[in-house]
């Protein structure tokens, strides 16, 4: 290998086929390929075409895109190689065909010849293949480390007491529905469940988007069951000020946000793959009605369930809330959102990348978790001080009043001034501290790693 500052790695990232878990690699590669690496982002086509709008090649001369083809049967054309807009029956067809896309992965990962392949947690097939070609894999495991470790202890550890019960979900739906979702994924496929825990074989580290002060208490546990070293990649928050190509709708969007007073708008957002049914986006309606706060709601809807933002709110809900509200349906330019000073709040699922924004943002979160790992992101949220949950008992969904309670608190009232001032102290570690030490950190891990390899 060459002098640190002659090094030329040249690297794979292969992130799972959804924008939650694009973004994060999306990121990464914008960070270390600043350290003279060259990067190869492999996915589909339509996953590549959405990323192509949002990077500017001249300023990431380093990063390049390589088309996977997916094997796949008619219910699944070349459009529905995303979960974006997938309808939701299709979502484990996608998944057995990227499984099947390993023949494809392997001629281009013969074509390119890497050094490495940075990895995700969907592809457990990646590091036996790897092996099989001499490529040293790193998994990078795109949500908490929080999550990582009460997977793990709940998968491996089984029958012994939890060392951390403050990440456990406290709201009893949640309990309830995390036992049906493990149930429900060992009936579907009891062989690829087992399977995801194939980063045992990658590589002795495993990356984790993660940083201090919320996340960094629960490394090194899961870095005594895996084995490895959990490194950190930082937040890995973009910024808020960075070129997007910003369409009619967005512009709309950040128009009538000028207009509100500092501080005083929430923005509701459930990602792009969690959708609310007819009931809970009631409850939501008649919640921001009642909390008297301004909001830009951005509604998401199932591929096979479009219907108009008129018809998704109740009667009349559009005119009583008047100029205080705005719904839309389309994408919006939602870290620009957060970084306007006139936004103070954020209600969201609590997808980690919604999280780790908010906080890089100085906006405090009332979450409202929908599935997977959004509970023990919240349980972080709120033992950071940064949040509070909208809580709802086992056989109720969201409830309005409680809606409204909680946005109110966090946006209006004194007893959410704590709230406030803590998002605001974090952000500013954010500024100061930045994600350049851990990235550095980072790339002197995969040089040591292609280094045994030669």
């Amino acid at each position: 290998m060459e002098a640190k500052d002659t090094v030329m790695l040249n690297i794979v990232m292969f992130p799972w086929l959804a924008h939650g878990h694009v973004s994060p690699f999306l990121e990464l590669a914008k960070r270390i390929g600043k350290r003279n690496l060259t990067i190869h982002l492999c996915s589909t086509k339509v996953i590549l075409d959405s990323i192509k709008k949002r990077v500017n090649q001249i300023d990431h001369p380093f990063l390049h895109f390589i088309e996977l083809q997916l094997p796949y049967p008619p219910e699944l054309p070349p459009h529905h190689h995303t979960t974006n807009g997938l309808p939701l029956h299709l979502n484990y067809t996608l998944m057995k065909a990227l499984d099947n896309s390993s023949p494809a992965f392997s001629t281009i990962l013969q074509q390119i010849k890497p050094d490495l392949v940075i990895y995700d947690l969907q592809q457990p097939w990646v590091p036996e293949l790897t092996a099989s070609l001499s490529i040293p894999a790193v998994m990078f495991h795109i949500t908490s480390v929080a999550t990582l470790c009460h997977g793990l202890h709940s998968t491996i550890k089984q029958g012994v007491e939890f060392p951390f019960p403050e990440l456990n979900p406290q709201d009893s739906y949640w309990v309830k529905k995390y036992v049906q979702e493990m149930k429900s994924a060992e009936t579907n496929d009891k062989e690829r469940v087992s399977n995801l825990f194939s980063y045992l074989r990658s590589s002795e580290i495993v990356l984790s988007k993660t940083f201090g002060e919320i996340d960094e208490r629960y490394v090194d546990y899961t870095s005594s069951i895996l084995g490895k070293r959990v490194i950190s990649t930082g937040p890995l928050v973009k910024d808020g000020a960075e070129g997007d190509a910003i369409s009619e709708s967005g512009k709309h969007v950040m128009e009538w946000l000028d207009k509100k007073e500092k501080g005083s708008t929430v923005l509701v957002s459930f990602g792009s793959e969690c959708y609310l049914s007819k009931e809970e986006r009631e409850e939501m309606a008649y919640g921001l009605e009642q909390s008297t706060v301004n909001f830009i709601w951005v509604i998401q809807f199932p591929f096979e369930e479009r219907i108009s933002v008129e018809e998704s709110v109740p009667e009349g809900f559009l005119k009583r809330v008047g100029e205080r509200g705005l719904v839309v349906d389309k994408w919006v330019p939602q870290a620009r959102i957060l970084a306007h000073e006139n936004t103070g709040g954020f209600i969201t699922h609590c997808g980690w990348s919604s999280v780790t924004e908010a906080i890089g943002f100085g906006v405090p979160i009332i979450a409202m978790p929908v599935q997977y790992d959004q509970p023990i992101n919240v349980r972080l949220v709120v033992n950071a001080g940064v949040g509070l949950e909208v809580f709802r008992t086992e056989d109720e969904g969201f409830n309005r009043t409680e809606i409204a309670r909680v946005t109110r608190e966090i946006v209006l009232e004194d007893k959410g001034e704590e709230i406030r001032k803590k998002v605001r102290y974090l952000k500013e570690k954010f500024i100061k501290e930045g994600d350049d030490r851990e990235i550095d950190l980072l790339v002197k891990e995969l040089i040591g790693i292609c280094r045994k390899r030669n």
